[in-house]
């Protein structure tokens, strides 16, 4: 197939196709697109302020670059393309839409889409005043080629292609899209959506690019990058297609904090992170096929490619209804062409898709996120954090600072106290451990604090904890009042790389931030025991603290 593919071609340039009023048009030209941002100039020409709009803001009262270097330089790495193939703007929507503005001429030219497919495709081209023909998947969810042929005329402009297509989650075949190139070349546009690409084990058309000169490939980081709230989108394709885009996009589509969320998202310690967690999001969606196809409902789980199942079932009406009552949401697809009774489920978290299958399998739950929970995030100079905890559920634990004896000490809180925790840090760890052990000490005393809210009903009080020659005391009184004392004499400076010096300090900063008053007392030999006697006992008796013990307020006072 390699061979055969790189011996197709289509090769004519597709500007000559755009409308003609874009090719004529100049473009406007923004302020910045005129001189760049650099940061050493006086700018004095686009009646900005020169003051921050609040305290605190950074870069915010100046406008962006239409097309911001820095973020440009991330996705072009990301993408392996030159900028001048690539089109940044508001999500992949975005796209969309300067492909009919620069190509489209309302009222004369059409589109083809191939249902069922991406609703947008066909919601844009009503908007632009451009018709849409159709030329319907195979049964099998494949390309129709003999179908688009049908459908098109010599005023059809863009053949839209969604690979995975959504919502019936498989890829394209890559010969077929590369078939359409060259059947279509110096006539149409082919435009492949690979919005979920990363979830499949195909690989992108991102590298035909050069060689299908009509071929256009749609990116976003919404679903590969759990970004959808940031909203940042791509184009790639050749430099005069990409350029006729340009001309009919915003002078500013993207905003400043846009850039600012995305730039980290791109870093390469963050790809790493997000493939792992894509790894395990399609492990789950594994795990939720097969104990859906033991669902009476189910009638047929299509195959995936994707971060979601299309899934076939007896009556989608009711199904959907009752996961809504249940407070749980999934897509009907039944008003799609050839998917009657058909449901589009997003693979969720462990929890979410236990929950979906419990009122699948008719039982009564509560609601997924149920018990007292809280997340906290905290940002400083030195530290990212993300807390996430439930203290009545036992798991998971998930825990990553970089400080690799920290995770299993923080482990060993939440598994002896009981409660589920996802605690993730990104700090200065090139300087030294200080600023991710406290910080992360912090953040997690906070988020216990709000998961506990009135501490109405719990045990208030924990005590005690041998460890081999270790013996540790703990005293927990969770009273609203903070006070620490700690003592220890640890042999030795270090255990692992978590300093000892720290110890100390990470109780401190919990019991600031629970607002509890804590005593911990420890004697022993081995360094590596006395530490972990401390975390363990502390675990040990937070879980007594924080257990429900009825209703009452453990205060005669009337409050914590």
């Amino acid at each position: 197939m390699t061979e055969q593919l790189s011996s197709m071609t289509a090769a004519t340039p597709m500007a000559p196709r755009a409308r003609d009023a874009i090719q004529a048009m100049a473009g406007y030209a923004s302020a910045r697109s005129l001189v760049g941002s650099n940061a050493d100039m006086v700018f004095l020409d686009a009646n900005e302020c020169a003051f921050a709009p609040y305290v605190g803001a950074r870069d915010l009262e100046r406008y962006p670059e239409q097309q911001p270097s820095k973020l440009q330089a991330a996705i072009c790495k990301w993408l392996d393309v030159s900028s001048q193939n690539l089109l940044i703007g508001r999500g992949a929507d975005e796209a969309i839409e300067c492909l009919y503005r620069a190509f489209c001429e309302p009222g004369s030219d059409n589109a083809i889409i191939c249902p069922p497919t991406f609703a947008m495709y066909s919601q844009s081209a009503l908007l632009h005043g451009v018709s849409v023909r159709e030329a319907p998947l195979t049964p099998a969810f494949g390309l129709d080629v003999d179908a688009i042929a049908r459908a098109a005329d010599d005023r059809t402009k863009l053949v839209f292609v969604c690979s995975p297509n959504n919502p019936t989650a498989n890829v394209m075949d890559r010969s077929t899209i590369a078939e359409l190139c060259v059947a279509y070349d110096g006539k149409a546009l082919i435009v492949v959506d690979e919005t979920y690409i990363e979830y499949a084990t195909a690989d992108s058309m991102i590298p035909m690019v050069e060689q299908f000169a009509n071929l256009v490939v749609l990116r976003t980081l919404s679903k590969s990058h759990a970004a959808a709230g940031v909203r940042c989108g791509v184009a790639v394709g050749r430099s005069d297609v990409i350029a006729m885009m340009r001309k009919v996009l915003a002078p500013y589509p993207l905003a400043v904090p846009v850039e600012q969320a995305v730039l980290p998202i791109l870093t390469d310690a963050n790809q790493a992170r997000l493939q792992g967690l894509r790894e395990e999001l399609l492990a789950r969606r594994d795990r939720v096929v097969a104990d859906l196809s033991r669902c009476e409902e189910v009638v047929k789980i299509w195959p995936s490619d994707a971060n979601f199942l299309l899934v076939t079932v007896k009556d989608a009406d009711t199904l959907t209804k009752k996961c809504r009552e249940a407070g749980i949401i999934l897509r009907n697809q039944s008003h799609q062409a050839g998917l009657m009774n058909s449901v589009r489920i997003s693979i969720g978290s462990d929890e979410e898709m236990a929950a979906l299958l419990a009122v699948m399998r008719g039982e009564t739950i509560a609601t997924p996120m149920a018990g007292r929970t809280d997340r906290v995030i905290r940002k400083t100079n030195e530290t990212a954090i993300s807390v996430a905890v439930n203290l009545d559920k036992p798991g998971p634990i998930k825990i990553n600072t970089g400080v690799g004896f920290y995770d299993h000490m923080l482990d060993q809180i939440a598994k002896h106290a009981g409660f589920a925790l996802t605690l993730e840090c990104e700090g200065d760890l090139h300087i030294d451990p200080h600023h991710t052990v406290e910080d992360c000490a912090i953040a997690l005393g906070q988020a216990i604090r709000g998961a506990l809210g009135n501490k109405r009903g719990i045990g208030r009080y924990g005590f005690c904890l041998p460890m081999d020659e270790s013996l540790v005391n703990v005293a927990l009184d969770m009273s609203g009042r903070f006070y620490l004392d700690f003592k220890a004499d640890f042999p030795e400076s270090h255990v692992g790389d978590l300093p000892t010096d720290m110890v100390e300090h990470v109780f401190y900063s919990l019991a600031e931030n629970m607002q509890a008053n804590l005593h911990i007392a420890v004697t022993g030999d081995n360094t590596h025991h006395m530490v972990e006697a401390c975390f363990k006992g502390f675990g040990r008796a937070l879980r007594q603290s924080i257990r429900m013990d009825g209703n009452e307020m453990p205060s005669t006072k009337g409050s914590l």
